[in-house]
């Protein structure tokens, strides 16, 4: 399994990541929730809900590199939030980590997210994903398939589409109804779906009798 298998659009990248399993600093989790981001308008897979959107920075620059590599940001001024980068090289995407099992490690995992009531809770929503796997601002830019790197990503065979639940994505203002947001419903460790409060009203369509 490499990065080659998330060298595909967004959607398909972030189908792959369901089931995977990301390590860090002695805790595993298997992952059952994600989002999928797209490109700049100069790009195939425009998105403006994406950090890519107004073309290369310093913040986004790995977005635009090969996939496989560790997109971290800090949201809200607080939490760091976990992406996998996804399609290829030059072309902007990432699939945002939303939630995750504690499959090994779970001791570590409680002592970093005392807040959290229960095991399903460890790192179920993306702040949470990045404080149960310790995961920092100087990650930025790993390579997940590296065996000897800090952060460590293993694929599993794929998980069937039957299996996964799809979509809108949570707490965008714009593109709000793209479904762009996979989960695995078996899973107690998924998050719930919050729409923002800055998302246009949802448009609802009459027919004449």
């Amino acid at each position: 399994m490499s990065a080659q298998e998330l060298a595909v659009d967004p959607p398909t990248a972030a189908r792959r990541l369901l089931g995977a399993t990301l390590s860090s600093r002695g805790v595993a989790l298997r992952i059952v929730e994600v989002e999928a981001y797209g490109s700049d308008p100069a790009g195939p897979y425009p998105d403006p809900a994406a950090h890519s959107w107004p073309g290369p920075t310093a913040r986004n620059a790995v977005m635009f590199g090969p996939a496989g590599r560790l997109y971290v940001y800090r949201s809200y001024g607080i939490h760091l939030c976990v992406n996998v980068t996804a399609t290829f090289d030059g072309v902007a995407g990432a699939v945002l980590v939303r939630a995750g099992e504690v499959v090994d490690g779970v001791e570590i995992a409680r002592e970093r997210r005392p807040a959290a009531r229960t095991d399903a809770g460890l790192a179920r929503g993306p702040g949470n994903v990045g404080s149960a796997l310790a995961i920092g601002l100087d990650d930025y830019g790993a390579e997940l398939f590296d065996p000897f790197a800090a952060v460590h990503l293993a694929l599993h065979p794929p998980v069937p589409d039957a299996a996964i639940a799809v979509g809108p994505r949570v707490g965008v203002s714009v593109a709000a109804e793209v479904p762009w947001r996979f989960w695995l419903p078996d899973s107690a460790a998924v998050s719930a779906y919050r729409r923002s409060p800055r998302a246009p009203a949802r448009t609802v369509s009459s027919r004449r009798p």
